[in-house]
């Protein structure tokens, strides 16, 4: 295996993925306390990925299940789940954030909530992977893929650490129920912008 690939690959994910930390440790906080939050936050993350990296790879062998201009409205994706924490959160401080207990065990992030924001977020990403992976030959796009595969899972580790250290994880405590709903939305409006979807 050929590990200047390796290398090109790591940095090729690195570079188009950093924001994905935030949002990751914005779900993790969001998720904290409640069962299951983690498993269904990777879940989620790798379902998105696997999605972009599966529409990537159809590209590059010249299938166009996405066109391109559909890809600026993916930003509809993370604009709605955020309007929707935003009501969620609006709900939570007017009903004095008392919830029944039952339904506070179910809350935190969905894995298709992850995954469509993952995706939606990383549609910009496979315009950057397709021509790489034209290129790369069928052997050279599998080190591509399971290079990706494995730093998504360094990705989950990485915005779980984040969400955890003390510092931070009291200031996602007290401002992430606001900070996730902003963070969708700005980013699908810049998805959206962009793109120039609805000719913005």
């Amino acid at each position: 295996m050929n590990l200047g690939v390796i290398g090109q690959a790591a940095g090729l994910f690195a570079v188009t993925n950093i924001d994905d930390i935030l949002i990751l440790a914005l779900f993790f906080a969001q998720g904290a306390g409640h069962r299951s939050s983690t498993r269904r936050i990777v879940l989620g993350q790798y379902l998105g990925f696997a999605a972009i990296l599966a529409v990537a790879v159809a590209a590059a062998f010249g299938a166009t299940f996405l066109p391109e201009s559909a890809i600026p409205y993916l930003g509809l994706l993370p604009l709605a789940l955020g309007l929707k924490a935003a009501w969620q959160a609006w709900k939570d401080h007017r009903d004095g954030g008392e919830n029944d207990e039952a339904e506070a065990k179910e809350r935190g992030p969905g894995s298709l909530e992850v995954a469509a924001v993952t995706f939606a977020n990383g549609g910009d990403n496979i315009g950057v992977y397709v021509p790489v992976f034209a290129t790369a030959g069928v052997g050279g796009m599998s080190v591509y893929a399971v290079v990706f595969l494995v730093l998504v899972a360094v990705w989950c580790f990485a915005g779980k650490f984040f969400a955890t250290r003390p510092v931070i994880a009291k200031a996602l405590a007290r401002w992430g129920h606001i900070l996730l709903p902003v963070v969708l939305i700005a980013i699908g409006l810049l998805i959206l912008i962009e793109g120039g979807a609805f000719g913005l």
